[in-house]
């Protein structure tokens, strides 16, 4: 496998909380390569969008890096000065940010929004870029792309504007496409449209495509690997077929249990996951998920769970995990 385009190495980030830091990431670690699609999945509050927040540095203002890197094409952007990490923001890591509601501004039509993204561009006239725009819009499937773009954010359906949101954050060809939660609040026609079309960029698009979602169904369809997250660690990594068919880390097994898609039978009852998320402004001494799983011993209260290497493309922290 080629060296990675993206690689997250034992992130850590707290937010002030004003009695103490809440540990939303703890030695979170990532990799993401050229022609790939990566999924991180998990409850909310596990601290996915945090960690996807960090991948373009737009923590929030109580956000701590208590330690750890990113590495893009090798080259720690933490450490970058705001400038050079403001040209990196598009045309090497775009984001589609979770609301289609909010990503646009209100009073300003979509075509003129488009062109100022590509501010970048040097030498290209405004028409070229509306053109360019309008391709990408038709390209994301929107019908009449023409219209779209004189039209305001507020005129365009909420799939056509997570559609729209897509198409803006390829304008740039980013290296790197990040999508947080692209299909929440769509129903499933337009979560089904959404699909198809990130479906038809992992078959022509050379960057990674990152997508975090809490829906294992939709990291199903599009991912080549998947990142499980609990309580801001990432408990377990592997291929889609080894997360989906021979997860090691319980909290794994439960997220797959608890996923209607599997359901054989018709319940009234849905199962879910007894407990609760460890508070993280205190998190356990153990194992984070030792309050939670049938399979805990005291060993699992007490002692860092490790890493366990399950085969050369799977990996669980858990003191349980055999290959």
């Amino acid at each position: 496998m080629s060296a990675a385009l993206l690689r997250v190495e034992n992130l850590s980030i707290g937010y002030d909380a004003g009695i103490g830091q809440i540990q939303a990431l703890r030695a979170a670690n990532l990799e993401a390569h050229g022609g790939e699609v990566i999924g991180i999945v998990g409850e909310s509050g596990c601290g996915k969008s945090t960690l996807v927040a960090a991948l373009i540095n737009l923590l929030a203002p109580n956000a701590h890096v208590n330690s750890g890197a990113i590495y893009y094409k090798g080259t720690d952007i933490l450490t970058m000065d705001r400038e050079s990490q403001r040209h990196l923001r598009g045309p090497d890591i775009a984001m589609v940010f979770q609301d289609p509601m909010t990503t646009f501004n209100p009073v300003i039509t979509l075509g003129d929004q488009l062109v100022d993204f590509q501010h970048h561009i040097d030498g290209v006239s405004n028409a070229e870029k509306r053109k360019r725009a309008g391709e990408l819009l038709a390209r994301a499937g929107i019908p009449d792309p023409e219209l779209c773009l004189r039209r305001y954010p507020h005129e365009l359906s909420g799939g056509m504007r997570q559609r729209a949101s897509i198409a803006a954050a390829l304008l740039m060809t980013p290296n790197v496409l990040v999508a947080d939660e692209p299909t929440t609040a769509l129903d499933v026609t337009m979560e089904a449209q959404i699909i198809h079309l990130l479906r038809e960029l992992r078959t022509d698009y050379q960057g990674a495509i990152i997508v975090v979602t809490h829906h294992l169904g939709v990291v199903a369809e599009l991912c080549d690997r998947v990142y499980v997250m609990y309580a801001g660690q990432v408990v377990e990594q592997g291929l889609v077929d080894d997360i989906y068919h021979a997860p090691k880390h319980p909290y794994t097994r439960a997220l797959i249990a608890c996923d209607p898609a599997h359901f054989e039978e018709h319940t009234p009852i849905l199962p879910t996951i007894a407990g609760r998320v460890p508070n993280l402004l205190y998190p356990p001494k153990g194992c984070s998920f030792a309050d939670r799983c049938d399979m805990a011993t005291s060993r699992c209260r007490e002692i860092t769970p490790p890493w366990v290497r399950i085969s050369e493309t799977q990996y669980a922290l858990c003191h349980e995990a055999r290959p």
